[in-house]
């Protein structure tokens, strides 16, 4: 057995019994344990992580833990560019591609709205929220911290709040979203880019009343759905007006 100190940061103390948050804490470890297998333990997962210096120098999850180390563990930064330091993985964790799981399809709605590209089926199992995660380089969003601590899980974000409006202003914080988000580019259906169509091809198409009062209309090549400025869009403006830092249109 050996002993190490940890000093988690920001957001990951929300994984910590009160007693260890916001403060240096030292505990037990397995003579082989890693860097990766302590922080879990401790119940932060390792997609929460994106820098971890032990005795002040950068190292990557397979560290081994010695006597007398001192660790400390640092979320996303969001205002700096730390890619010269990482070690925990190639990349900072900024690719905005997310996949969703069974309990958030509102969030993953709300995601393709201000369109981010997100993955949702409420049929996917966690084997294949996983696996798909890590073979397109998506964030897994979920509520289930054993699902994040997945080992082929490199990127992910547990959502704390439980209401979708919520979970996406919480989102758009913790990741900086707004620089990115391209509202209404995407179907809410397919997750595929939208195009404008003549509005002499969707008439046809429409109630005639929806047809009557809008002059511009955009399509899914995939679903064939069609999109208008209605007064489901103008909700959703006012929604996204506070993310966005804009007046509602």
């Amino acid at each position: 057995m050996v002993s190490a100190t940890f000093r988690f940061y920001e957001e990951l103390n929300d994984f910590l019994p009160s007693e260890r948050r916001r403060q240096a804490f030292t505990c037990g470890c397995a003579r082989a344990a890693t860097v990766k297998h302590m922080i879990e333990a401790l119940g932060v997962p390792h997609t929460e992580v994106e820098l971890v210096l032990v005795n002040g120098e950068s190292v990557d999850f397979t560290r081994q833990l010695r006597d007398g180390d001192r660790v400390a563990v640092y979320p996303r930064f969001e205002a700096l560019d730390i890619t010269p330091l990482l070690k925990v993985r190639p990349h900072p964790l900024r690719e905005l591609r997310f996949i969703a799981d069974a309990h958030l399809g509102g969030l993953a709605n709300l995601l393709r709205m201000c369109g981010f590209d997100t993955l949702y089926d409420n049929h996917y199992e966690d084997s294949q929220i996983a696996t798909l995660a890590a073979e397109q380089r998506r964030i897994v969003l979920s509520r289930d911290r054993e699902l994040l601590k997945r080992r082929i899980v490199d990127h992910g974000c547990y959502v704390h709040a439980l209401k979708p409006a919520l979970q996406l202003r919480e989102l758009f914080e913790r990741l900086d979203l707004a620089r990115s988000a391209r509202p209404f580019s995407l179907c809410l259906h397919c997750n595929l880019l939208l195009h404008e169509i003549a509005a002499e091809q969707a008439r046809p198409r429409l109630p005639p009343r929806i047809a009557a009062l809008y002059s511009r209309f955009f399509a899914c090549d995939a679903c064939q759905r069609l999109y208008w400025e209605g007064s489901h869009w103008r909700s959703m403006r006012v929604l996204l007006a506070p993310l966005l830092d804009a007046p509602p249109a």
